[in-house]
């Protein structure tokens, strides 16, 4: 059969092309919108701005406190994950009585509504008045605090670990059973000690791993927002305020379509950036394994 003439091309066109439009045309539209003065108070009035509107956006006072935010929040949760994802699926692997339903009620935090767990963790739990942690201390003698009015950041990343910590557990653990144990057991023939076996054995075989969650993660949580807007609403001041609140805050708070359209910009830009250095981390550690 001819080269220039593929059915299955043709089969794959509209998936193809209805995948395009769907990807394309948002951006299109979102740069289009990012050179114009267009505000949703003022429909009618539209104007070439050209590069004011990055211009204004680099230059409003919340812009770099929101990329520091977004940096300390997506790091810490990424440790916090990573570490005590590896922890568990090395403890989670050895045979115990009531795995299956441990294993169960671990990641069961991942498959609740981002919206849901944090108006549990701050209603049920981080309430100074009503929630549990408040009850606690208050029934040792200790004055309830008050977390997302004193700690707010540090409340977010509680929040966000506990939701992102069973996605992490599960590829870790699936990884983790893949381990070869006769070469765990002639470790241990030879005289290593726990410690030794967990960190020359059972981490470097679980490297891949904590690759791919470091980048699905990552991706995921550089447009973080239910989590926010339900709890702190990017307060106290900007204290929480991450990129995509700022885009949110701006686009339909001040109604400036031009200014969040050139923040999206800068946050898709921040996300290819990021995804790329990610994609070739991962790609070195496979190539170094592989070796």
């Amino acid at each position: 059969m001819s080269r220039r003439f593929q059915p299955g091309s043709l089969l794959q066109a509209p998936a193809v092309g209805t995948l395009f439009l769907w990807m394309a045309v948002p951006l299109v539209m979102t740069i289009y919108f990012s050179f114009i003065r267009y505000s949703l108070l003022n429909p009618d009035i539209k104007g070439f701005a050209g590069f004011e509107n990055y211009r204004f956006l680099w230059e409003d006072a919340s812009f770099f406190p929101a990329i520091v935010n977004t940096v300390v929040l997506i790091g810490s949760v990424l440790v916090i994950t990573v570490v005590l994802g590896t922890l568990m699926a090395v403890l989670y692997e050895r045979k115990f009585f009531g795995r299956n339903a441990a294993t169960l009620l671990a990641i069961a935090p991942f498959f609740v509504m981002p919206t849901v767990s944090a108006l549990v963790w701050k209603n049920m739990l981080m309430s100074p008045v009503n929630g549990l942690f408040a009850r606690a201390f208050s029934t040792v003698g200790l004055t309830p605090i008050d977390w997302f009015g004193r700690f707010p950041m540090l409340s977010l990343i509680i929040i966000l670990s506990w939701e992102w910590l069973p996605f992490a557990f599960l590829i870790l653990y699936t990884s983790a059973k893949s381990l070869d144990h006769e070469q765990r057991e002639a470790a241990l023939i030879d005289g290593a000690k726990p410690v030794q076996l967990f960190f020359h054995i059972t981490v470097p075989h679980l490297r891949r791993a904590m690759g791919v969650v470091v980048m699905i993660e990552t991706i995921f949580l550089l447009s973080i927002f239910a989590e926010i807007y339900t709890t702190t609403s990017g307060g106290p001041g900007s204290a929480t305020t991450n990129l995509a609140w700022l885009v949110y805050s701006l686009g339909l708070q001040q109604f400036d379509v031009g200014i969040a359209s050139a923040g999206g910009i800068l946050a898709v830009i921040l996300a290819n950036v990021v995804a790329f250095f990610l994609v070739r981390i991962l790609a070195r550690s496979l190539k170094g394994a592989r070796g």
